[in-house]
């Protein structure tokens, strides 16, 4: 594998920290989640992807190496930041693979921005409130003192140009009202995805389980694909797995994820 090249990129008042690892095709470009970063989230998983593509790994406002400011965490700003990085790195389409907070842009971005996005993979986050689990609301009312000694902490206090405990405070805030009060997407825009989709989740994740099968749907899968054909969006559900432990299966994850990577893109029908 190439060595991976890191840098800075000057965008909407931070400095967002990325690494490039690979080289070939078309760039996949992986985004965390919350309380995350590049290694947290990844760190099993990127080498090998890698091994037959580039790979572009970011690192959110407030999260790692990226410095943090005084602007609330929402889908719309990281977004915007994750055009500003592409722009920066003269990348004009990418794979994109979010995971909770990164999987939330991803779709945004799939959704508003669809000539950057080739392929998404969409994990563990819902495109409506009505998919979240009850429980979820217990992450706006996280403290330091309930992370004390995870990796997490571990990690913020090491790389954050901020690293201090209560900075870490400021961001679980942010996370706590991350996207409040927002509608999410309608059925009809996850329809209207132009790219194709891989929809994952752990069976015993954050999000409804009915909620990803309607994903699912929406995108036109939960066929009889023997007779009619095996959709290119898809859905994949990982056996034993939570939302924090969401990459835990890590076999199943990489083997899922380059799959529907690999596979040719769909012809182009009349009305696209």
């Amino acid at each position: 594998m190439t060595e991976k090249k890191t840098g800075y990129a000057p965008v909407n008042g931070l400095q967002m920290y990325y690494e490039i690892h690979g080289e070939g095709g078309t760039p996949l470009l992986l985004l965390h989640g919350g309380l995350f970063n590049i290694d947290l989230q990844f760190g099993q998983v990127l080498p090998s992807l890698a091994e037959t593509r580039q790979v572009i790994a970011a690192d959110f406002q407030g999260h790692g190496r990226t410095n943090d400011l005084d602007r609330p965490l929402g889908t719309e700003a990281l977004a915007s930041d994750v055009v500003g990085l592409l722009q920066h790195l003269d990348v004009p389409q990418v794979d994109v693979f979010g995971f909770s907070v990164g999987g939330a842009v991803a779709l945004h971005l799939a959704i508003r921005n669809p000539e950057l996005i080739r392929k998404a993979i969409i994990s563990s986050v819902s495109y409506h409130p009505d998919g979240d689990r009850p429980e979820n609301a217990a992450v706006g009312e996280m403290k330091v003192e309930m992370i004390a000694g995870t990796p997490m902490e571990a990690e913020y206090l090491a790389k954050s140009p901020h690293p201090d405990l209560e900075h870490l405070q400021g961001l679980l805030d942010k996370l706590g009202g991350y996207d409040r009060g927002a509608n999410g997407w309608s059925d009809d825009d996850i329809r209207g995805i132009a790219a194709p989709t891989l929809y994952t989740v752990g069976d015993n994740d954050a999000v409804k389980l009915e909620h990803a099968v309607k994903f699912a749907q929406l995108r036109g899968s939960d066929v009889n694909g023997d007779f009619v054909g095996v959709p290119a969006s898809q859905l994949a559900v990982f056996p034993g797995t939570t939302h924090f432990f969401g990459m835990a299966r890590t076999d199943l994850v990489r083997d899922v994820v380059l799959t529907f990577l690999d596979a040719p893109m769909p012809e182009p029908t009349e009305e696209s």
